[in-house]
């Protein structure tokens, strides 16, 4: 809605603004003072309905116009860890329970995971992330107005990752820089703060990044099982979900488009939150990433799947009523990434295409926040979208949190 246009013809009464006849001096006069109305009667039918929305629930938080993406990109360990080495190091647990070598891949779908080198720290992987992004959308440093480091893996407490990664690329003084943390969905909040600035006209250009590191998390599960003398089979499934997390970077440059090369547009989408359910995984203290970390991480994986795809289903209802789509206008989806079990149940529970889908798990495991922009820089990247295909990023986190958003290629 733009200048002094009356907001909705069903919000006025027509016969309530005088009719105006123009004659000599008084012309200007009448033509304000009708405008004046008009505004006036406009603001009364936007408050009206922004009451009703928020009696409804209906606030369209998440809606674009003028935001596009720009490039991707992402980067990958070298180390290989498949789930049978993994399950090799458990040889004894697994006697002690009576389980067989194969149950993880089995289980989940996970035939590998990737790690860092054990020095490295994931401002690093996250820079050369953040540098191919860059270079993908033909920016330069001095261009980037805000940069956002949304991953679970920090370098350390204090300060920020995103200021190593911010003097690494040698942005801006000017460029805004912060962390966001929220479990698997950092990145995809990301992508919501630096389009919800764009969309405000705050700036034209942003950069999300995000590198996990898996290595600490999976090392520690290990050494505690093994130690445990008294495991019991509740105890190792709370720490199954553990020994499914990978490593990787990713990172996105969005803009506004008046600067934007390719027209991928980032429509907008929905956002949810379960927060009762902030207890179904839980992690160790907060800590940074260094190469002697030790962290671990309790799951309550079953419930947590039927939580989690309750809460996917009122997102996706919320998303299709924003952007006025519905399951079959979907030309392409990505979901976050845990298993073969959890990607099954949630395209059953949203009634979506399973064969649109293109997952990542069985190579990389869970990346954890980089999972979702990971499998979704490697699909296009392997099956380019055709212009005008309609893409559905699906991001659902612990805590419990959920955010959808769409793009028009």
């Amino acid at each position: 809605m733009t200048g002094f246009e009356v907001a909705d013809e069903g919000s006025w009464d027509r016969s309530a603004l005088p009719s105006l006849r123009f004659s000599g001096l008084n012309r200007g006069n009448k033509v304000r003072q009708r405008l004046g109305i008009a505004c006036r009667f406009r603001i009364i039918a936007d408050e009206r309905r922004s009451a009703l929305h928020e009696r409804r629930g209906e606030i369209d938080m998440l809606k674009f116009r003028r935001v596009c993406l720009e490039a991707l990109s992402y980067v990958l360990p070298e180390l290989v860890v498949s789930s049978e080495q993994i399950e090799r190091e458990l040889d004894g647990v697994y006697e002690r329970l009576g389980l067989h070598v194969g149950r993880l891949e089995l289980m989940t779908g996970i035939r590998a995971r990737r790690f860092w080198d054990e020095r490295t720290l994931p401002s690093e992987p996250a820079a050369i992330a953040g540098q191919r992004a860059m270079d993908g959308a033909g920016v330069r440093a001095d261009q980037i107005e805000c940069l956002i480091h949304g991953a679970v893996s920090r370098d350390c407490l204090e300060p920020a990752t995103a200021s190593v990664v911010h003097h690494r690329l040698g942005l801006s003084p000017k460029a805004v820089m912060y962390d966001i943390s929220n479990a698997c969905l950092g990145f995809i909040n990301g992508m919501v703060n630096l389009a919800s600035m764009i969309e405000l006209g705050q700036i034209k250009r942003g950069l999300v990044v995000a590198a996990e590191s898996s290595r600490q998390l999976v090392r520690t599960t290990i050494d505690r099982l093994r130690q445990s003398p008294t495991l019991t089979r509740q105890q190792f499934k709370a720490a199954f979900a553990s020994l499914t997390i990978g490593s990787g970077a990713a990172a996105a440059v969005l803009t506004d488009e008046s600067a934007s090369a390719t027209g991928h547009r980032v429509l907008g989408g929905a956002t949810r939150t379960a927060s009762e359910h902030n207890h179904l995984c839980r992690g160790s203290d907060d800590t940074g990433f260094g190469g002697d970390a030790a962290m671990f991480m309790n799951t309550d994986s079953e419930t947590l799947l039927i939580q989690g795809c309750e809460l996917a289903a009122e997102t996706w209802s919320d998303f299709q009523q924003t952007l006025g789509w519905s399951a079959c206008d979907v030309d392409r989806s990505f979901c976050h990434q845990v298993s073969v079990v959890h990607r099954d149940k949630l395209y059953e529970t949203l009634k979506l295409d399973p064969t649109k889908d293109f997952s990542t798990f069985v190579d990389f495991g869970n990346v954890g926040s980089v999972s979702l922009p990971l499998t979704f820089a490697m699909g296009v990247e392997r099956n380019p979208p055709k212009k005008g295909e309609r893409i559905a990023l699906l991001g659902i986190g612990s805590g419990l949190s959920c955010i959808m958003l769409g793009l028009e290629w």
